[in-house]
């Protein structure tokens, strides 16, 4: 079957919208290179997150009947797309939030026709609610944020579009994209193998406090240096063995970074499975939050258009060229590497933030010196004001 005739038969009655991809000017000049934004920041949910939630919310739909009801805990983002895959689909949705939310997101999700349930103060406290209503109603059904393969298909048909809209024969030299759980990771690993570029290196970025997906790669064999047994667990991470995918994730205690979005306290086990055996491999990095913060004013200043932190770390080393030139490999021609940024959005940004994080970042800048990053088991560092 073509990649082409796949994709029909996968989503032929997608809810999603194809976002455009375009070359950044500005990026590309700095890089000297060929940099492609994916702007899902455009979806009807305002993530890449309503691709494969919708996509699971309307199988659920077609197994259950038009009386199922959807269930899923959030701390935003999935909760919003489940909202308005919801209103389209006309089917119920509740969505249980721990305390904290900000009122906007709330009323977003209202806006949709979802209904709210406020349980706990943290987002497990928030899950343990969601489950209990599941197993009380015939008629509910528990979305998943980010741990199944029907959301990673879902997930997977950005890449369809992306090699549907690069020049004609181009293939990336690497693909970026933040990474908390692993949903969008798992997503477009698998699109990448279904439209012949498995061999891609993919590029996961999390930020210090939030990096499940880092640990969790830290402990098996795989891209990291060194003899797994020599390498450190970090204080609060607890690694558990998984014996179905024979792979060991990490569990954080505590969740330390303000990029709320990547706070899962543990990756999908199946995920880093994936990333562990895929062909062309993942370059793992982890960078501090005022990085992050740095590049929301950058992509804000050069593309008029605010994303949140977790969206933003995708899009920070870019805006670090030497940092840049050690995760890039080397084109497979004598062009320009072309990159591909998945632009994955987020609801939680607003112009009080941008207020803060300029703030913060100018009293860094202040402090000097250079910010480290992780890298795949080394340390970096990369300079504040480059």
């Amino acid at each position: 079957m073509s990649t082409l005739n796949q994709e029909e038969t996968l989503y032929h009655e997608k809810l999603w919208l194809e976002t455009p991809l375009i070359r950044s000017i500005h990026i590309s000049s700095l890089l000297q290179c060929n940099v492609y934004l994916k702007l899902d920041t455009l979806q009807p949910a305002q993530s890449f997150k309503y691709r494969g939630i919708s996509h699971f919310a309307q199988h659920a739909k077609r197994t259950h009947g038009p009386d199922v009801h959807l269930i899923i805990a959030s701390g935003g983002n999935a909760g919003l797309a489940a909202a308005c895959a919801a209103n389209v689909l006309k089917v119920r949705c509740t969505v249980y939030l721990p305390h904290g939310v900000n009122q906007s997101t709330i009323d977003f999700l209202r806006k949709e026709g979802a209904e709210v349930v406020i349980e706990g103060n943290y987002y497990l406290e928030a899950l343990q609610g969601a489950r209990k209503a599941v197993e009380a109603e015939a008629n509910a059904i528990m979305i998943p944020a980010y741990d199944d393969p029907v959301v990673w298909e879902g997930h997977a048909s950005m890449v369809y579009e992306i090699k549907r809209q690069l020049p004609e024969g181009t293939k990336p030299d690497a693909i970026f994209c933040s990474v908390g759980g692993g949903g969008l990771a798992g997503g477009i690993m698998d699109g990448c193998k279904a439209v012949g570029w498995d061999d891609v290196p993919l590029v996961t970025v999390e930020t210090h406090g939030s990096n499940c997906f880092y640990q969790s790669l830290s402990l098996n064999d795989g891209p990291f240096a060194g003899d797994v047994a020599s390498r450190p667990v970090p204080e609060g991470t607890r690694p558990e063995h998984c014996t179905e995918h024979n792979v060991t994730v990490a569990h954080l205690a505590t969740l330390k970074s303000k990029a709320t979005s990547l706070g899962a306290s543990s990756p999908s086990a199946v995920v880093v499975r994936k990333a562990l055996n895929r062909k062309g491999g993942v370059r793992s990095i982890c960078i501090p939050d005022e990085m992050a913060m740095q590049a929301v004013l950058n992509f804000a200043e050069d593309h008029k258009t605010l994303v949140e932190l977790a969206c933003s770390a995708t899009i920070a080393p870019a805006y670090k060229p030497s940092l840049f030139s050690k995760l890039v490999p080397e084109s497979r021609s004598n062009k320009p590497a072309t990159v591909v940024l998945i632009v994955c959005g987020g609801f939680k940004i607003s112009l009080d933030n941008l207020e803060e994080y300029r703030r913060i970042v100018a009293a860094d800048l202040a402090e000097g010196g250079d910010w480290e990053v992780a890298y795949n088991g080394e340390l970096l560092t990369t300079a504040k004001a480059e």
